[in-house]
């Protein structure tokens, strides 16, 4: 049974009933079984171009166009309700001239149409809109010689969006079978706008979050870079050249630190905002390196698109941070430093990464577990925290340093 608001001639009120019948089943003619199957396959497209995620615009505009033909009508529209100002506005329809879709807007108030679907949330059925008495009949629709009107709510999770409106100048009535198409209709288009509202708000939390992200990791930057200059200074007015040195190296590991944070921030996208191009990243820091020390000449071959997170990204290039560091101190006594830095994949989630030199070598009593070198102890430690394998290899002249590094730790796999 579908409740609707009816008028009724003989004692000239407006109640609140079943909705016309229509004829009896043995009197349907084909045109009518035809209708209301079109009427099924309306509804099921119309689901599906919900589901979708069509535009906004364009859903409202085809659930109007659709309501229209599947009830024969010659207008349709949809009304948003304004509750600041106590009104409708046509956002969408068909049928309509030119200055009504996004302008014209009409009373929601109980004594209109649709005003009354809204606040009842029952189906509006008006057959006779030249002899309303109850209902106030819009100058919209007195404007286009509309005749009869249906409307139904626009429901959802939250307050309604509004209503949507069937007018027809044709002397006929709508039925009950009129009413169950177009509210299964709204149902569909309450359904689509209150997913696209959710979806609206999840995107702009979305961006929300990814604006603090960004901030955090600037600000992390900013700090990051200005301890890295102040031991930078400490280092230049310091009267031992050892604490120069480690002042100058504390700057260093720092610094490279902080590369990474400006790739995290400029990422578009907050679900990358974990991870980073590794082969990007490393070469950023070698020439960086390159740059701050003029005796030596750091070159990198990396292959890019290797994704990476960032907490693993960032011990594996302190790593290399130290290993350049150390050829340019250690290997080249006599200064005209040449490193080599590669970065390739062998596997489909392991990389290598090479540091190469072309200096006097390592001593013959050189074990990187018991050095006292603190680079070298740092060199280890990262490497056991990465559970990668670090092999170093004597070269004539020179050595080589390569980590097989996990892209992912085995605690992270699966």
């Amino acid at each position: 049974m579908v409740s609707v608001v009816t008028y009724q001639r003989t004692t000239r009120e407006f109640v609140v009933e079943e909705a016309p019948a229509g004829p009896p089943e043995s009197e349907v003619s084909i045109e009518t079984l035809r209708l209301r199957i079109r009427q099924q396959e309306i509804l099921a497209d119309f689901g599906v171009l919900a589901l979708k995620g069509t535009p906004f615009a364009e859903l409202l505009d085809q659930g109007a166009r659709l309501a229209a033909e599947g009830l024969k009508a010659e207008f349709a529209k949809v009304l948003k309700f304004m509750p600041e100002e106590n009104r409708f506005l046509v956002c969408a329809g068909v049928g309509w001239g030119p200055g009504v879709v996004g302008h014209a807007s009409v009373g929601a108030d109980m004594a209109s149409l649709g005003g009354y679907a809204l606040k009842t949330g029952k189906p509006v059925i008006s057959n006779h809109l030249d002899i309303e008495e109850r209902f106030r009949t819009p100058e919209l629709l007195v404007e286009y010689g509309i005749r009869r009107a249906m409307n139904v709510i626009l429901q959802n999770d939250h307050s309604p969006y509004g209503v949507l409106e069937v007018d027809s100048r044709l002397e006929d009535e709508f039925v009950a079978a009129d009413i169950v198409f177009l509210q299964g209709l709204g149902n569909i288009l309450g359904m689509a706008i209150e997913r696209q509202r959710m979806e609206r708000d999840l995107r702009q939390a979305v961006e929300r979050q990814q604006l603090l992200i960004k901030e955090v990791n600037h600000r992390v930057n900013n700090s990051l870079s200005i301890v890295a200059s102040m031991l930078h200074l400490h280092a230049s007015v310091a009267e031992s050249s050892d604490v120069r040195l480690e002042l100058h190296e504390a700057s260093s590991r720092i610094a490279a630190i902080a590369r990474a944070h400006p790739r995290l921030y400029k990422s578009d996208r907050i679900d990358t905002l974990d991870t980073l191009d590794l082969g990007a990243y490393l070469t950023e820091v070698c020439t960086d390196l390159d740059a701050s020390m003029p005796d030596c000449e750091v070159r990198v071959v990396v292959e890019e698109g290797i994704e990476i997170r960032t907490d693993r990204a960032i011990p594996a290039i302190l790593l290399v941070n130290e290993l350049i560091t150390n050829a340019a101190k250690y290997a080249y006594p006599a200064g005209d430093c040449r490193v080599w830095v590669t970065l390739t994949r062998v596997q489909r989630e392991t990389v290598v990464i090479s540091v190469r030199d072309e200096g006097v070598g390592l001593p013959p009593t050189f074990d990187i577990k018991s050095g006292r070198r603190l680079g070298m102890r740092l060199v280890d430690t990262f490497s056991q925290q990465l559970q990668a394998h670090l092999q170093i290899l004597r070269k004539n002249p020179g050595t080589e340093f390569i980590l097989a590094l996990p892209l992912k730790a085995p605690s992270q796999d699966g």
